[in-house]
């Protein structure tokens, strides 16, 4: 089986180095027509420079088709033009990569509220902005695939990284709703959590380990969470040839009786409430409603109500 993007028109943001130049290159590769957007900055946001003309010219150079833009992500009206612009010469838009990023690391103690804010502007409501951009695109054409760009940060945590994990994970309940409401129009949206020596990661690994976390070792689940065939509400990692899926799940609820509703009460059943076993992944956030209703249906029998819709 061949996974090709042939007469796919696709924007990948954050791409004129490290992951989003992989992805653009490989898409392009494929068959896509590719909007390579960067705004070409420092690692902290700041800066310009004509990096996405470069991976362009890259593309051009092996027979590709493909664009640039150089337009900020956290600039909604740069992002519609940028759509528009991809829509009039070819038509649509039926792939996207939330690619873009920034760090500013340090404690939060040490974190000044700015520090914070843009860091939250650049990942989450940038991907935001780009995917608001393509939405109305990929609904009418019945087809659109969308990655966001999460981290083990977001989903596990990382000293130094408040800001930068608030935004991931935010990423990743971005995703979970957006699966939900664009999966009747035919678009699915995945999380990716990636690993790679890249400009952004370079003082985080040792030589060594920068060389074998290489970019392009993403590149194979990226491209498939994007392709035609493409799973929806996915979280996977990827990193130095090392793949895995994670999950937000939650255990079965326990029932409390109307006594024991109190903070002791509470307290007595913590080691049950926190117990990992009977994890579910619930595919939305309605399913919790559902579990609490199951507990309670348990103990009550039928004198518990049978649904929480009225």
């Amino acid at each position: 089986m061949t996974i090709s993007f042939k007469d796919k028109v696709a924007i990948v943001t954050g791409a004129g180095g490290g992951l989003g130049r992989e992805y653009a290159l490989e898409l392009a590769r494929r068959g896509a027509k590719v909007v390579v957007n960067d705004l070409g900055g420092a690692r902290d946001g700041t800066g310009h420079s004509d990096a996405a003309l470069k991976v362009v010219e890259e593309i051009e150079a092996a027979g590709g088709t493909a664009m640039s833009n150089g337009g900020s992500v956290t600039d909604y009206e740069q992002m519609e033009k940028m759509v528009a612009d991809a829509k009039q010469k070819w038509g649509g838009v039926h792939v996207l990569i939330n690619n873009a990023g920034v760090l500013r690391d340090k404690t939060f103690a040490k974190m000044s509220p700015e520090d914070f804010e843009f860091v939250l502007k650049v990942h989450l409501t940038g991907s935001a902005f780009v995917t608001k951009a393509c939405w109305e695109t990929m609904r009418e054409q019945a087809y659109g695939r969308i990655l966001m760009t999460a981290s083990s940060t977001g989903l596990f945590g990382n000293f130094g990284q408040a800001n930068y994990g608030a935004a991931k994970l935010g990423l990743a309940g971005l995703t979970k709703t957006l699966q939900l409401e664009g999966g009747k129009y035919n678009i699915k949206v995945n999380t990716l959590s990636p690993v790679a020596g890249t400009r952004m990661t370079e003082d985080l690994f040792p030589e060594q380990a920068f060389k074998l976390f290489a970019p392009e070792n993403v590149v194979p689940a990226a491209l498939y969470l994007v392709s035609e065939d493409a799973p929806t509400n996915a979280i996977v990692g990827a990193g130095g040839g090392g793949y895995h899926s994670a999950w937000v799940m939650m255990n079965d609820a326990v029932w409390l009786p109307e006594g024991e509703r109190t903070v002791e009460g509470f307290a007595a059943h913590w080691a049950e409430i926190s117990s990992q076993t009977n994890l579910v992944a619930p595919n939305s956030g309605a399913e919790q409603s559902g579990a609490i209703l199951k507990a309670m249906q348990k103990v009550m029998g039928d004198a518990a109500p049978s649904s929480t819709r009225g």
